[in-house]
């Protein structure tokens, strides 16, 4: 296993790149030494509180090193000059550790070759151990010392993970070492990163995370509803064109594991996804994804400077998958969208009472297995892209979250015992406060089937209201607002009364069996 040191500091325009967090910086740097079976034995970096371009009397500073278990620390904050003199010492030492063939590598972000790393490196260049690194003038000085410089990379426009990557890149290819960069969640984050390609892939989590856009939206929508708020209505209609761009920046950012680097290649993509809806738009975000981590990858590999591959990963690679979107996949996945949501309209149009009661008696069980985030969530948020309120959402806030209301409201008011007094309190607030946590009912659904059928029936019946009264609208914001997000507050609110008032009844039913049985025995 290949042994790395690696020596500098936040530097100048480096601080404003990403050497403002050294934790970051350096935990990806150990990340991508881990993906090519190397190990980072030894780090003396300098993280100061200001730019070095601009050092002012208050800039203070931490000394970033390795524990002899390998954990990443580092000294408490003290003046720039004091925490130099211990880089210069730590730099010493892993001079020593160089010319005793310890070290096989070094990685340099903003060095300082003529004093604080002068040892090290004049240690490097007798050894000739291969060295990459960052910072035009540093750099320059370094070669000129004799050190055996394999890859130099400036920092505009770059990130910490796209440095590391570019990074090991340059030493995998030097030692001849088989390397897959390390995406998505990293040591930095407290992830390993190794996940493959299609496992980042997930509609579920881009839905997901996309979720607040929606939210804005319906909210102006229901914001403009109000005679002196009428202005607004060309706020939504923005809105509803920037969340392809939304999704697209999302996918793109997962599934590239890039960062910045993916966002600003979902925004491109997204930006020439919009005629194509949010179906479009993940597409796009996914292809520019994929096209972002193959483009760097292969930029660092053919040698291109780390400014120059991150314009083609974050803004060709963007460019192309939009391309690829506006011209040709645009109106299959315009046509995807549409389709699905004609397909609810025309259930609701046959017959919106069977159709409310289906779906509510389903939104449960497509819940606990599983299905709900995969297959439901994405049809809530496609109907609302049309509208800014949707069928299945409405059942959502009707079946799920005021049925967990309910039954944790019944166990508030009669619980079976006092600890499910205790369990179902914060539960039935959360639910009632911000529309979601209906896992809040799981205890006393899963402890007693009675409880788990009368979540079923109570949310069948509730959609068998939603389907009586057409309602359309939306959950993940709290209940008393809900129903004024809606097409018909006063439809929605006896939805949701009707719901909650029956799991909460039969709830206390089913308590008051339970107790006269425990008490029996």
């Amino acid at each position: 296993m290949k042994r790395i040191a690696i020596i500098g500091s936040s530097g100048g325009n480096l601080f404003s790149q990403g050497g403002n967090n050294p934790k970051k910086l350096l935990g990806e740097v150990m990340t991508q030494a881990n993906a090519a079976n190397m190990r980072v034995s030894d780090i003396s970096f300098v993280g100061a509180t200001h730019s070095l371009d601009n050092i002012q009397s208050s800039t203070k500073a931490s000394l970033y090193y390795l524990t002899e278990d390998d954990t990443l620390a580092a000294t408490e904050q003290q003046s720039l000059n004091d925490t130099n003199e211990l880089a210069t010492q730590a730099d010493e030492e892993i001079a020593k550790k160089i010319r005793n063939g310890e070290v096989d590598a070094m990685i340099v972000p903003s060095a300082d070759p003529k004093r604080i790393n002068k040892a090290s490196l004049e240690a490097a260049a007798e050894k000739k151990i291969p060295i990459v690194g960052t910072g035009g003038t540093s750099m320059a000085d370094i070669q000129h010392m004799g050190c055996n410089v394999v890859a130099v990379s400036g920092t505009t426009a770059t990130t910490n993970r796209t440095r590391a990557i570019s990074a090991i890149t340059s030493l995998a290819k030097h030692f001849d070492i088989k390397y897959r960069p390390a995406v998505g969640k990293t040591e930095a984050d407290g992830q390993d990163g190794q996940t493959r390609l299609r496992d980042r892939i997930s509609i579920k989590s881009i839905m997901l995370a996309s979720i607040p856009g929606f939210i804005a939206m319906a909210l102006i929508l229901a914001l403009s509803q109000i005679p002196w708020l009428e202005p607004l209505e060309e706020v939504f209609d923005i809105l509803v064109e920037a969340l392809p761009v939304i999704v697209a920046v999302v996918a793109a950012k997962q599934v590239s594991g890039l960062d910045e680097t993916g966002i600003v290649s979902g925004v491109v993509a997204g930006v020439l996804s919009v005629e194509a809806g949010i179906v479009g738009g993940i597409i796009g975000g996914i292809l520019a994804g994929i096209f972002s981590g193959f483009a760097l990858k292969k930029a660092f590999e053919w040698k291109i400077p780390g400014t120059t591959a991150n314009i083609v990963a974050g803004g060709l690679s963007g460019l192309v998958a939009g391309l690829l979107i506006y011209y040709l996949l645009g109106p299959v996945a315009l046509a995807a969208g549409e389709g699905l949501r004609d397909a609810i309209e025309w259930a609701n149009d046959f017959n919106a009472l069977l159709a409310g009661m289906l779906a509510g008696a389903v939104i449960w069980p497509a819940l606990m297995f599983g299905v709900y985030h995969a297959a439901i969530l994405p049809i809530i948020l496609l109907e609302m892209e049309e509208v800014g309120m949707s069928f299945f959402g409405a059942v959502d806030m009707v079946g799920l979250v005021m049925v967990s209301a309910g039954i944790t409201l019944a166990n508030i008011l009669s619980p079976v015992d006092k600890e499910g007094r205790t369990i179902a309190t914060p539960g039935f607030l959360i639910n009632m406060g911000f529309g979601t946590f209906v896992e809040a009912a799981y205890p006393f659904m899963f402890s007693r089937r009675l409880v788990m059928g009368t979540a079923i029936a109570s949310a069948t019946f509730g959609g068998l209201l939603v389907g009586i009264f057409g309602v359309r609208g939306t959950a993940y914001v709290p209940s008393v607002v809900a129903p004024f997000m809606s097409n018909t507050p006063v439809g929605f609110i006896v939805s949701m009364l009707g719901s909650m008032l029956l799991a909460m009844t039969l709830t206390l039913f089913i308590n008051r069996i339970t107790r006269r049985a425990m008490a029996n025995d």
